[in-house]
């Protein structure tokens, strides 16, 4: 069993892929379209996006749509259309109760690379708003850049240490830097997740907020 070192005051979350099926809802619009999404097609999909959120700073939708457009040949029109409206893709089959418990423990915030009108939607999907979305339009940068984190701290007011919980299924761009800045990292086992080291690891968001509800209550009966 997990033992946790330090309760957490505030989760933040990568959304896709971690409370937003990605994959499952790609391979929707792209069935729509005539093509077959392949896992090693998504791959490459999601490295495109990587090194584009390297370069001169664009918005998400249209770093969706390059990427679909230079990987999979999609057309434009298409591939812009499924850039704009991917905040209504499925989300995993736990998000929507274990986010609401883990409301319940603590302020849960979208740390995402993605654009304001997707997190519209995306909280529209889950039927209830978020502590806050706080994404790459917002601070004009994409993770794994550190200057992500520091801004999402000064905008919440929360300090860069382990009582901030960082959850999600990729630990490449998103756990790794976390971990290097001080805060407690949650690998969540989601298909096609990429794995690396994390402070604890969970099968879903519901795993998760048992996990930490154990531990906030022992600090609050100790306080």
């Amino acid at each position: 069993m997990q033992r946790v070192s330090v309760p957490p005051a505030i989760f933040t979350f990568d959304i896709f892929g971690t409370v937003v099926d990605w994959r499952r809802g790609l391979a929707r619009e792209l069935a729509a379209a005539g093509y077959e999404l392949s896992d090693a097609d998504f791959e490459r999909v999601v490295d495109a996006q990587g090194r584009d959120e390297q370069a001169a700073f664009r918005p998400y939708r249209e770093i969706t749509a390059r990427s679909l457009v230079g990987e999979l040949g999609l057309a434009e029109a298409e591939a812009a259309r499924i850039g704009a409206e991917l905040g209504d893709w499925p989300r995993f089959a736990d998000a929507e109760a274990g986010v609401r418990e883990l409301l319940a423990l603590a302020p849960c915030v979208a740390m995402t690379n993605s654009d304001r009108e997707h997190g519209a939607a995306v909280q529209r999907g889950l039927g209830f708003e978020l502590s806050a979305w706080i994404c790459a339009e917002d601070v004009g940068v994409y993770k794994p850049a550190r200057e992500f984190w520091y801004a999402v701290s000064r905008r919440l007011g929360t300090p860069l240490g382990p009582a901030w919980w960082h959850v999600s299924a990729y630990a490449d761009y998103d756990l790794e830097v976390a971990r290097e800045l001080g805060l407690s990292t949650v690998f969540v086992e989601r298909p096609l997740c990429r794995s690396g080291p994390s402070d604890y690891q969970v099968r879903d968001l519901l795993e998760l907020a048992a996990l930490a509800a154990p531990a906030m209550r022992a600090r609050d009966r100790s306080v």
